[in-house]
């Protein structure tokens, strides 16, 4: 068993309950953290007998550009297709990050981390 993470995927997306946030638009942060069978790539040396870090990064941006109200929602979202479209994946760990959120505080970002197994 392994590991693959993506560390800080930054995207502007549009999330929110606000009116304004669907129209202003905010900066996310995502991490993203599966695990799979890495044993059979470590020998081979292969991309097809691995997880494809291009494709996971895809997922993310393809989710967040759909827009959602809540943080928990585009998580989930994103769990879901990884787990669809990436047979030889099984847990899902992934924390969505708003940057400044408009909560009325000095706030640098509010974040839900959400982890699936299959």
């Amino acid at each position: 068993m392994g590991t693959i993470r993506l560390k800080n995927i930054k995207i502007y997306a549009f999330h929110g309950c606000l009116i304004e946030e669907g129209q202003i638009g905010s900066d996310y942060m995502v991490n993203l953290s599966v695990k799979a069978d890495l044993k059979n790539a470590s020998s081979t040396d292969e991309l097809a007998d691995t997880v494809d870090y291009v494709l996971l990064q895809t997922i993310v941006r393809e989710e967040m550009a759909v827009r959602a109200k809540l943080l928990e929602h585009v998580a989930k979202r994103i769990i879901d297709t990884v787990l669809l479209k990436i047979e030889m994946i099984t847990e899902v760990e992934v924390t969505v990050a708003k940057r400044n959120p408009p909560i009325g505080g000095d706030v640098a970002e509010v974040s839900v981390t959400m982890k699936r197994k299959r």
